[in-house]
C-alpha cells in the first residue's frame, strides 16, 4: 500500500461490496446483523481497511478492540503465517508445544499482582467468562454470580443472563442460566455519585437482596464496553474488591475489551491497583486470531480437579504465536505510552466540540477507549438518532465508527495504535462534521 490516508474512489458501498451484499443476503441469516460499514474488506495495514473497490477506510473501531497493534501488524501476521506451515492443531490436551506455555507465562507477568498465578487458554471472551463463572463456583461451593447494570458479557447462555441489555442480545433466548444477579453500576455522568458511595449502594443491595455468603463471584468490567465505555468513578473498584476480599467472593475483572494496552495500561484495573482475583483476557491477546484466557490466584484456578476445564482449540498454536507477537510488539513500540498519547489527542478535540455543543453530554474513556455520550441538553435523555446520524456519517466518508450504549447513543473510538497522528485528526475531523451537519 502506498498511500496510508483515507481514500474513496467510489460511493460507498462500491459496485463489488454491493454485489457481495446482495449475495450476503441471500445466504446469511438474518440474526447475523450486517456489517457496520457497507463495504467488504479486501485487506488491511495498520489503520487504514481496503475494500474490495479500493476504497481506504479509516479504520476506529479495530474490528471491535482486536486488532489493538493494528491491522496485519507485520510481525504478527510473519509469526502466525510462519506457524501454519509448522503446526496447525493437535490440542494442546493431548500434546503441548511452546507457544502455548509463553503465553501461559505471558499472562502471569503482564496481568495485575505479583501473586502466584495460574491460566487456562480458551477461544472466546464468552468462553472465558463461562469458565472464569464455572472456577468461581467450584472454588466457593456457592451459586450466586453478581453483574452490573449496563454490562456486557457475551452470547452464550450463561454470559447473556449476565448481559444486561435485552435487545438484540436476550431477547426471545430465554430461559436464560439462573442464579444471576445485578447491581447498580457507577455512572458518575448518570447519578452523580462517588465511587465509595456508588460501591455502598451496590453492596446494599447485595448484602439485603442476595446475601454475600450466598456469591460465587462478582464480576465486573473495570470499564464497561458495549453498556458505553462508562468508567466509574474513583474508588468504586476498589471498595467492591475490598467487600470481596472480606466476605470470601471471587472478584472477576472482565477485560475482553478494555485490556491488553487499550487504555494505556496493560489492563483498565491497572488505573486504581485493582488486583482482581480472577481476569478474562480475549480480544486484543489474539491480533486478529481467536484466542481468550482465564487467569486467576493459583489457589483458586487450581481448586479444580485435572480434566475439569478445556477445550479442543483453546491455545490453537497459530492463535498463540499471535499472540506473542502482539506482547513483544506492545513492548518494543511503546504502545502504552502511544495508546495515553491517542487519548490525549482524542479527548483534547472532543472536550473542544462540547464547549460549542450542548448534545454532547459527557466525554469519557481512558487511553484509545474513548467515548461521546450524546443527549438532549435540556433532558439529558439519550439521543440515539443524533449518534446514528453521526456515526453514518462518518462511514458514508470511510471512517468505521461505533455505536454502542445501551440506549445507543454512544459514539465510541478504539482505534488500532498503529494509527498515525494525522489519520486520528483526519477521523476525528469527520466526526466534527457529522456533528455539526446534524
Amino acid at each position: 500500500m502506498t498511500d496510508l490516508g483515507r481514500r474513496l474512489v467510489t460511493a460507498l458501498p462500491g459496485p463489488r461490496s454491493a454485489e457481495l451484499g446482495r449475495r450476503l443476503s441471500a445466504a446469511g441469516a438474518r440474526a447475523i446483523a450486517g456489517p457496520t460499514a457497507p463495504s467488504f474488506i479486501d485487506h488491511a495495514e495498520g489503520a487504514i481497511l481496503v475494500d474490495v473497490d479500493g476504497n481506504q477506510l479509516l479504520d476506529l473501531g479495530s474490528g471491535i478492540a482486536v486488532a489493538t497493534v493494528g491491522n496485519t501488524h507485520p510481525a504478527v501476521a510473519a509469526a502466525a503465517g510462519a506457524q501454519t506451515a509448522k503446526l496447525l492443531h493437535t490440542c494442546a490436551m493431548v500434546a503441548a508445544y511452546e507457544p502455548f506455555v509463553q503465553v501461559l507465562e505471558n499472562l502471569r507477568r503482564i496481568t495485575p499482582g505479583d501473586h502466584a498465578k495460574r491460566s487456562i487458554l480458551v477461544n472466546s471472551g464468552a468462553e472465558a467468562v463461562e469458565n472464569a463463572v464455572k472456577v468461581a463456583r467450584y472454588h466457593t461451593g456457592r451459586q450466586a454470580v453478581v453483574v452490573f447494570e449496563h454490562a456486557y458479557h457475551g452470547r452464550t447462555n450463561l454470559t447473556l443472563a449476565m448481559t444486561a441489555k435485552a435487545m438484540p442480545y436476550k431477547a426471545g433466548f430465554g430461559p436464560l442460566a439462573p442464579e444471576v444477579y445485578r447491581l447498580p453500576n457507577s455512572y458518575p455522568y448518570r447519578d452523580g455519585l462517588t465511587g465509595p458511595a456508588a460501591a455502598q449502594r451496590a453492596i446494599t443491595k447485595l448484602d439485603t437482596e442476595i446475601g454475600a455468603d450466598k456469591v460465587a463471584a462478582l464480576v465486573i468490567e473495570p470499564i464497561q464496553g458495549e453498556g458505553g465505555f462508562i468508567v466509574p468513578a474513583p474508588g468504586f473498584l476498589p471498595a467492591l474488591q475490598d467487600f470481596c476480599q472480606a466476605h470470601g467472593i471471587v472478584f472477576v475483572a472482565d477485560e475482553i475489551q478494555s485490556g491488553v494496552a487499550r487504555t494505556g495500561k496493560w489492563f483498565a484495573s491497572d488505573w486504581e491497583s485493582v488486583v482482581p482475583d480472577v481476569i478474562t483476557v480475549a480480544k486484543g491477546i489474539g491480533g486478529g486470531l481467536p484466542l481468550a484466557a482465564v487467569t486467576g490466584r493459583q489457589e483458586i484456578m487450581d481448586s479444580v480437579h485435572p480434566g475439569g476445564l478445556g477445550g479442543t482449540y483453546g491455545g490453537n498454536p497459530v492463535s498463540c504465536v499471535a499472540s506473542v507477537a502482539v506482547v513483544e510488539a506492545i513492548e518494543r513500540e511503546g504502545l502504552l505510552d502511544k495508546a495515553l498519547a491517542i487519548g490525549q489527542t482524542i479527548t483534547r478535540r472532543w472536550t473542544g466540540f462540547q464547549e460549542h455543543d450542548p448534545r454532547i453530554g459527557d466525554v469519557r474513556g481512558r487511553g484509545a477507549m474513548q467515548a461521546l455520550e450524546l443527549v438532549d441538553p435540556k433532558t439529558k435523555a439519550p439521543n440515539e438518532a443524533l449518534a446514528r446520524a453521526v456515526a453514518g456519517h462518518a462511514l458514508s466518508q470511510g471512517v468505521v465508527v461505533l455505536v454502542c450504549g445501551t440506549f445507543h447513543n454512544v459514539i465510541r473510538l478504539l482505534p488500532p495504535l498503529a494509527i498515525t497522528a494525522a489519520q486520528l485528526e483526519d477521523g476525528l475531523d469527520v466526526i466534527a462534521q457529522g456533528l455539526a451537519r446534524n
